[in-house]
């Protein structure tokens, strides 16, 4: 029964992610929420473009950012000192909401997108000890929490971008240094393996929860993009995606620096960034952040799910 029933059930799925993607709206506002990952701000303090600035001109559509910078999803979960998605990002787009007196056909034309799970299950948070009691359960139920937060406030489209797998970055490699996010004795191999444990689960528990969720709310629209697959797609095969005048580089990054054991950089100084267009041939900013030209690509697809138009996005309604 089972060898009968299971391809029934896949397929099903499938025509119902198909379904929801030919049905989606003329997208017109995209509101983002999340960590430095998706934070506008802290991308031009350091002289870049965060994706939600590029995914927005893409796609044409009007941006409210209110993802920030070192963010947790919930503090009452990860408590970090940024503020945190629940208890202080959506409040603040309720507020901008009220003033702005959004209407419900606004509201449909509205896409809302939340990038999160980096700080929950890294450094200070899960990783770390950090977060006494709680699991990577709780910080996956947090996102569905926003959902449901934004829906009741009349939200109907939502992207939700899984983590991705950062044991490849340089902080969480087995190979990696010390830097200015961690200074302390560690072993690199159990925090890469412990990371690539925390990053596969979540992702993996954040997809059931959706699939869940999404067939309890009605009109409402969710994208599962899958950011995780995409990342481990570029660091593959770069070639495909990077495009700099220095040879493509997926395990440094354009400021890379390496500290001293409960010091600060080795030497004194860090080395200078990499600049100009060999910036384009790095995956990544720095020990943690995508590069530039990887926000491009996460933008390209952003704006090509919106449309229904990516691998890397399901619809499901």
């Amino acid at each position: 029964m089972q060898k009968i029933h299971l391809p029934l059930l896949l397929l099903s799925v499938g025509l119902l992610a198909s379904a929801a993607a030919r049905t989606l709206p003329e997208f017109k506002q995209l509101v983002t929420f999340g960590d430095s990952y998706s934070d506008v701000g802290a991308a031009a303090a350091l002289g870049g473009t965060a994706w939600p600035v590029f995914a927005a001109s893409d796609a044409g559509l009007t941006l409210h950012p209110f993802a920030k910078a070192g963010a947790a999803c919930s503090n009452k979960i990860t408590p970090l000192p940024s503020p945190p998605v629940i208890e202080s990002q959506v409040p603040a787009w309720l507020e901008f909401k009220e003033r702005t007196s959004l209407s419900a056909r606004a509201q449909l034309e509205t896409v809302y997108t939340l990038w999160i799970g980096t700080n929950d299950v890294g450094v200070h948070g899960l990783l770390t000890g950090d977060a006494p009691g709680k699991t990577v359960v709780d910080t996956t139920a947090c996102v569905v929490n926003w959902v449901k937060a934004m829906y009741r406030n009349g939200a109907r489209n939502f992207i939700s971008q899984n983590m991705i797998p950062l044991q490849l970055t340089p902080l969480y490699s087995p190979d990696g240094h010390l830097n200015r996010y961690w200074n302390l004795q560690r072993n690199a191999t159990e925090w890469s393996i412990m990371i690539t444990e925390l990053t596969t689960a979540g992702n993996a528990l954040s997809t059931l929860m959706l699939k869940d969720l999404a067939h309890k709310l009605p009109e409402a629209k969710i994208a599962l993009f899958d950011s995780h697959g995409l990342f481990l797609d570029m660091y593959k095969y770069p070639q495909l995606y990077l495009n700099g005048s220095a040879p493509l580089n997926v395990t440094g990054a354009i400021i890379e620096c390496v500290y001293e054991l409960n010091g600060g950089p080795v030497g004194g100084a860090c080395p200078p960034p990499v600049l100009g267009p060999a910036q384009d041939s790095f995956l990544w900013f720095d020990e943690l952040h995508p590069s530039q030209q990887a926000n491009r690509i996460v933008a390209r697809e952003i704006a090509n799910a919106l449309r229904g138009e990516t691998r890397w996005a399901t619809w499901i309604s």
